[in-house]
């Protein structure tokens, strides 16, 4: 009698240890769902904010163009400085997004007329998490980590194939809309983005893309006539391979000024 009272027991203690697991299971996953929607909605609201911010300031850009052997040596490089600005424009309530740069320090032309990687347009991948392009990922919560001793949430997202992408690969005068997916780093309370990697695996194989990797950092800008810091870009590393090529570009972005339309009207006068 003891022995069946014993298994009795232990099959109310299993159920009951299921049933906590499933309700906990079902509480979890409404939690995290909760959590990644305050965080986007964070996100979202942020920025919005700060690309009208973004398009009022320009800085100076370094741009160091390399070419990679099998061995994956340097064997060709150049470096360039540019005066950089981001200007937008919203039409039919479309968003545009074009990038100015004005050369300060031309790279020395290679004289074996070998291709580099032009690579533009990497500041604005924050657009992923902006309202105009957000409805065309899917985004999970993946966590978080610690970047210079503050925590930030790691988001997850995938593009939704047939949906609008803020980024396109221009190759042989065609544009192919890049199929991003990666993780963003978010501040859980503010909606900052202190970080962003993005990748398109496999998809553009057919025209001869086998792999591109990039990596945006950002970091808090202050400004004398603001009282909150917004986070700008200040690297952007883009990495692309072909089955015959292999090429890295770095994005250095600093001394960010506000931009004065004033005031470049009078040196274009000038």
């Amino acid at each position: 009698m003891r022995r069946k009272k014993s298994k009795r027991t232990m099959k109310r203690t299993l159920m009951t240890v299921a049933l906590i697991t499933a309700i906990c299971g079902g509480v979890c996953r409404a939690t995290s769902a909760q959590t990644l929607d305050a965080v986007l909605a964070r996100a979202n609201k942020r920025t919005s904010a700060f690309l009208d911010q973004f398009s009022d300031v320009k800085c100076t850009e370094h741009v160091r163009q390399e070419k990679l052997s099998r061995d994956e040596k340097v064997e060709l490089k150049e470096v360039s400085t540019y005066d950089y600005l981001v200007i937008l424009s919203t039409s039919g309530g479309e968003l545009n997004l074009s990038e100015s740069r004005l050369l300060l320090h031309r790279a020395k032309q290679d004289r074996r007329n070998r291709t580099m990687l032009l690579s533009n347009g990497f500041a604005t991948l924050f657009l992923v998490f902006h309202p105009y392009y957000s409805a065309a990922f899917h985004f999970d919560l993946a966590g978080q980590e610690t970047i210079n001793g503050h925590a930030f949430d790691k988001i997850n997202f995938e593009h939704i194939r047939g949906m609008k992408s803020p980024a396109a690969l221009a190759l042989r005068g065609r544009e192919y809309p890049l199929e991003l997916s990666g993780t963003g780093w978010v501040d859980p309370e503010t909606g900052s983005i202190a970080k962003i990697e993005a990748g398109i695996g496999a998809t553009l194989q057919d025209v001869g893309l086998n792999s591109f990797h990039s990596e945006i950092d950002f970091a808090p800008v202050p400004f004398p006539d603001s009282k909150e810091a917004y986070w700008f870009p200040t690297q952007a590393i883009v990495d692309v391979q072909t089955p015959r090529q292999h090429w890295r570009n770095l994005h250095e972005f600093s001394e960010y000024k506000r931009f004065s339309v004033s005031t470049e009207e009078k040196v274009t006068n000038q």
